[in-house]
């Protein structure tokens, strides 16, 4: 197979699908899970999660028409920028739509207002101070989180008086997923916690808590599916009967990060006045499209004996593109890599292949690993596909 591509491993990716629904039937199995489209949505990585039984978790018009197109049944709608059709259509199929945004409270007054005899269910995502409960762990740190409406200043008070004011609607559902810094047990705790918090405030019966995502998976040294139930579930029982209420986890990296691998192979070696640069055939921006890791699980496999090479003090491996910040990694102290040799990134799953820009060189090709056979699922792209849907006419209008 020709480098570079993602080698998807499906038993990998099995086994951690096993231990999340073995967690959840041991700590609150009236559990559902949501599969987060935004963390990857290659389609062959869809199908699977929908054969699992997964929900579709999407947070935008085109994510879920994809969805739709996937054949998902059960959609969970997030996001504070759903499209108004996508929003009015998941509502009149009893799809979860946690509301985000002041305009979603108004397209429910009006959606109401044109079909009085429906009856809309909603939940509602709450913005609360995770720094203030786990300090340094935030990922918005001071600024404090952006989504849902805030519960220490009213905002969440007055948007669930709003939605209960709304005739035909049914508030269900709290959504309090947090992103953090650090994906603690104790930030699932401070989740769980504001989730009691607002159901002995208000005393609103709520048929669903959705604790979102954001777990780690697949490193044996951190967190498991496992601790995270624990903790969690301790805390809610408090507030909430398990047979009664569904418990929404919404993961994605934990699930599809593992399982998948980015194969590169050297291409080219130089040694410069002050450094010895090794050009590989791979990309920064196809294992950290954001440019903000500082190191990568890898692992190299030598096309000759290393044992014949010299050791270099450094090698700096970089990517194909012109960017000079398309730089991976150091090697320090190791036999001088050759041309042929390859380069395979670990646990490259998540945020990669739905981020990583047409730059240079088009998206790279997908296999599956299953049972030590290899099959392709997403073909390189070239030129035909790049060009797709082009208005090439629009050429003799300049």
């Amino acid at each position: 197979m020709k480098t570079p591509y993602y080698l998807i491993h499906k038993e990998v990716l099995d086994e951690g699908m096993e231990k999340l629904k073995q967690a959840a039937a041991d700590y609150w199995p009236n559990t559902v899970i949501g599969y987060s489209f935004k963390t990857n949505s290659l389609p062959w990585v869809l199908r699977y999660m929908k054969a699992q039984g997964c929900y579709a978790e999407v947070v935008s018009e085109d994510e879920y028409a994809l969805a739709e197109y996937m054949g998902y049944e059960n959609i969970i709608y997030n996001g504070p920028v759903k499209g108004r059709d996508s929003f009015e259509r998941a509502c009149r199929k009893g799809q979860i739509v946690n509301i985000d945004a002041d305009r979603e409270i108004r397209w429910l007054q009006e959606l109401c207002a044109a079909q009085p005899d429906r009856t809309i269910r909603v939940g509602i995502r709450v913005n609360f101070d995770l720094e203030g409960m786990c300090p340094g762990e935030a990922s918005g740190g001071e600024e404090g989180g952006r989504f849902g409406f805030n519960y220490e200043n009213g905002s969440f008070q007055k948007a669930l008086e709003k939605l209960q004011a709304i005739s035909g609607v049914q508030t269900e559902g709290i959504h309090l997923h947090c992103s953090s810094k650090t994906r603690s047990l104790k930030i699932y705790e401070a989740i769980a916690r504001m989730a009691c918090r607002i159901q002995t405030e208000f005393r609103t019966e709520f048929k669903y808590i959705d604790a979102g995502g954001g777990y780690f998976g697949g490193l044996a040294n951190k967190p498991q599916y496992a601790d995270y139930l624990r903790i969690m579930t301790a805390v809610l029982k408090e507030a909430y009967d398990p047979d009664r209420t569904t418990l929404i986890l919404e993961p994605g990296t934990s699930l599809i990060c593992p399982p998948v691998e980015y194969v590169t192979s050297v291409t080219d070696r130089k040694e410069t006045s002050r450094n010895y640069f090794v050009t590989t055939d791979g990309s920064r921006i196809h294992v950290d499209p954001l440019m903000t890791k500082k190191s990568y699980f890898y692992h190299i496999e030598s096309r000759g004996q290393e044992g014949q090479r010299d050791r270099l003090k450094k090698q700096v491996i970089c990517g194909f593109t012109c960017m000079e910040n398309d730089r991976l990694f150091e090697l320090k102290d190791a036999p001088a890599l050759e041309e042929g040799d390859r380069i395979i990134y670990e646990k490259v799953g998540a945020y990669t292949m739905c981020l990583s820009p047409l730059f240079i060189g088009y998206f790279p090709a997908v296999y599956v690993e299953d049972q030590g056979k290899i099959f392709c699922v997403r073909q390189k792209w070239g030129v035909n596909e790049y060009v797709q849907k082009s208005a090439e006419e629009a050429a003799f209008h300049i």
